[in-house]
């Protein structure tokens, strides 16, 4: 058995050995086979696959670059929806959009529907073509939201009812371009020399027929008929008024007149405005400036140092008095039924017109306080104006703009008082101890109130608010030597008490070269400046003025300027509407 069994085992043995030699022989195929790495196969392949896809997505970058782009139109904006296709028929108006995004869908709606509508005016070489805007348009959009914001149905028509708004602004467009206002016969300009009215002739002008134009367009798109030239008929439009009946139409509309005083420097300077005024012609819709007008005040072009308020202060200048002319001229322009558009109030109370009624002016050659109002005529006016013994008249000559019998005025009333400044002291070496004379009266400040009435005949139509003026006080200038010794240089002192007042022509006459605001309340309040709270009885003051010591001109002058105060009153109650002065009753032309 054991020999048995040993031998066995030697013949395993072999077959082992021997099996195992064999094997051995295909060693190096087994592995090959094993070493196969599907890993890094997978990784490979995925590369390839990352590179292709990045290929691919560089030219389509490039090609996308290479082709043209369309412009961006109504239609890319109006899609606020998708752009995913509609998966079932669709048609509007038997145009089919299925499978088309909204913006295809619009393409292919406006391509159908090609809008190329044009009119023409007849008659007319140049300029004589209008291209009509694509009033359909909006319709698409509104079908086409409907369509995409939903389930759509499958046939849809346009609506294109109730265009007659669209219709008519295009109309209005045309007529814009095409027609043209007759011209009536107006003022044209104004010969110094002679002192009579330049006159133009009428002119016929052109209107469109809009009634038969706006049914041609409707038709047009009622029927789809877009592509169109539409003849547009236009008819002969006579003026209202002829030269010759102009030359009877035009009359004085508008005057006022006040009285100056016997200053001839002042004079002088009122004379040189009232000259720049006169025969000024305004357009309709033209805006009048009184120191555009007039130009700079100033000595080179002949104006006369005059009395005139500065900061409050009396100072001789180059144009004092010419805020009389502008006064003037403002109570003209009101009464004539004219629109002021700028007006301002002097810093005291005025004497040639009641205050609030005043309108001062100031021009330094780039700006200034001014006085404005707007031609609102449908026809030229013109302004006249004279200075005569005294007497300025400022008129507005034109085709009547008021009804007949109307009239209009200004009403004013005096609403508050603010007390005066506290007294002023100028020392006077040269008077006797004890001595005092008043040199200016105080005055108290005040707040006025301004309507404009509108009369038909004796009936009042309107009283309707037109401003606020405010004014500032002023204080009792006294002079004296209070110093206890006095210098006489010749000639008597004056009495022991005596009251000088200044002539209209150097204070309350002088205008303001600062604007003073008619809305603010209180700047004639009773507050004091910080000199004359300072002023006591045994302060010394700085000497007077020039114009504060001559005092015998003003007693001379004061009795003449109190008549001149009456008769301006008299005008403010009742203007008058005719100046044969001006104009005359069939000027020539």
């Amino acid at each position: 058995m054991d020999r048995e069994h040993l031998n066995k085992s030697t013949r395993n043995s072999k077959y082992r050995s021997n099996n195992s030699s064999s094997r051995g022989s295909y060693r190096p195929r087994r592995k090959y086979k094993n070493t196969f790495n599907y890993p890094m196969i997978a990784a490979a392949v995925a590369a390839v696959i990352l590179i292709l896809i990045i290929i691919i997505w560089v030219v389509s970058a490039i090609m996308g670059a290479l082709k043209p782009k369309k412009e961006k139109t109504a239609e890319t904006t109006t899609e606020s929806v998708s752009v995913s296709e509609l998966s079932k028929a669709v048609m509007i108006d038997n145009i089919v959009i299925t499978g088309l995004s909204k913006v295809q869908a619009k393409e292919t709606i406006m391509k159908n529907y090609a809008w190329d509508m044009k009119a023409t005016l007849e008659g007319k070489t140049e300029d004589n073509t209008y291209e009509v805007k694509n009033l359909i348009e909006s319709r698409i959009d509104d079908i086409l939201n409907e369509v995409y914001g939903g389930t759509p149905k499958e046939t849809y028509s346009l609506d294109l009812s109730n265009m007659d708004d669209a219709i008519k602004g295009e109309i209005a467009n045309m007529a814009k371009k095409w027609n043209v206002a007759p011209k009536n016969g107006s003022i044209a300009g104004f010969d110094k020399a002679s002192g009579s009215f330049i006159y133009d002739g009428e002119t016929s002008g052109t209107k469109i027929d809009e009634d038969t134009l706006f049914n041609d367009i409707k038709t047009a798109i009622e029927q789809k008929n877009f592509k169109i030239n539409i003849n547009v008929k236009s008819q002969k439009v006579d003026a209202e008024i002829s030269e010759a009946k102009a030359k009877e139409m035009y009359k004085v509309i508008g005057t006022f007149t006040t009285t100056t005083t016997t200053n001839k420097d002042r004079n002088t300077n009122i004379g040189l405005a009232v000259s720049a005024l006169d025969g000024r012609i305004l357009a309709p819709g033209e805006e009048f400036s009184f120191n555009n007008t007039t130009g700079n005040r100033t000595l080179e072009r002949g104006y006369k140092p005059a009395g005139a308020y500065l900061n409050g202060v009396l100072v001789e200048e180059p144009g004092g008095g010419v805020c009389q002319v502008s006064s003037t001229l403002y109570n003209a322009v009101v009464f004539s039924g004219l629109q002021t558009t700028e007006r301002h109030a002097h810093s005291f109370e005025p004497s040639y017109v009641t205050p609030g009624e005043d309108a001062m002016v100031s021009y330094d050659g780039y700006a200034g306080p001014d006085m404005k109002f707007v031609n609102s005529s449908d026809t030229a006016i013109a302004i006249r104006a004279k200075l005569v013994d005294q007497k300025l008249t400022v008129s507005i000559v034109g085709i009547p703009i008021l009804k007949e019998g109307e009239k209009i005025s200004m009403s004013s009333k005096k609403m508050s008082e603010y007390e005066s400044p506290q007294t002023v002291y100028e020392e006077d070496p040269n008077m006797a101890t004890g001595v005092e004379q008043t040199i200016q009266k105080g005055t108290k400040g005040s707040r006025w109130i301004t309507n404009i009435v509108k009369k038909e005949g004796d009936k009042v139509i309107s009283d309707e608010f037109l401003h606020n003026s405010t004014y500032k006080g002023k204080p009792t200038i006294i002079k004296r030597n209070s110093s206890g010794s006095s210098v006489k240089l010749g000639g008597t002192s004056s009495a022991a008490s005596s009251e000088v007042s200044l002539s209209e022509s150097s204070t309350e006459n002088a205008e303001s070269t600062v604007h003073s605001s008619t809305a603010a309340a209180t700047e004639g309040s009773t507050t004091k400046s910080s000199e004359t709270t300072k002023a006591k009885e045994s302060t010394k003051v700085k000497e007077s003025t020039k114009a504060k010591e001559s005092t015998k001109e003003s007693t001379k002058e004061s009795s003449k300027e109190s008549t001149a105060a009456e008769t301006t009153a008299a005008a403010t109650q009742a203007p008058t509407t005719q100046d044969s002065g001006f104009i005359e009753a069939k000027p020539t032309s």
